[in-house]
């Protein structure tokens, strides 16, 4: 993601001459899926629901086409964390059944995703 401007912890765009003590997203250029993966979940426990939505979502832009539902249907359960974490229940909510509908669709994913843990997170978010 470029930014071309400031962001909030969580994706927030910020006035062009605020500073921000938010860390940028990381690249996942040459990082393989499992990495990705591991980058998504830290950066959920870090508080970060948004860089996770967005690494996700660049490796869905890069992905195998059998793997492009699966990394959509987990930028989307970025997004949908997101959403909850601004106080959005009801874009939470949107967007996590979307997320179990995009993840239904999807080829089974690499070794070490832990494919039950987001449906769950999503179906919790989605009530």
């Amino acid at each position: 993601m470029t930014q071309d401007r400031p962001r909030d912890r969580l994706g927030r765009p910020l006035p062009a001459d605020a500073a921000s003590d938010t860390p940028p997203v990381p690249s996942v250029d040459g990082v393989s899926d499992g990495d990705v993966w591991r980058l998504a979940v830290s950066l959920m426990h870090e508080g970060l629901p948004f860089h996770a939505h967005e690494v996700c979502e660049a490796r869905w832009r890069e992905c195998a086409p059998d793997q492009r539902a699966l990394w959509r249907g987990l930028a989307q359960w970025g997004a949908a964390r997101t959403h909850e974490a601004r106080g959005n229940d009801i874009g939470a909510q949107r967007v996590a059944a979307r997320a179990l509908a995009t993840l239904g669709e999807s080829a089974p994913p690499p070794p070490g995703v832990d494919l039950e843990s987001v449906r769950a997170d999503c179906r919790r978010l989605a009530r």
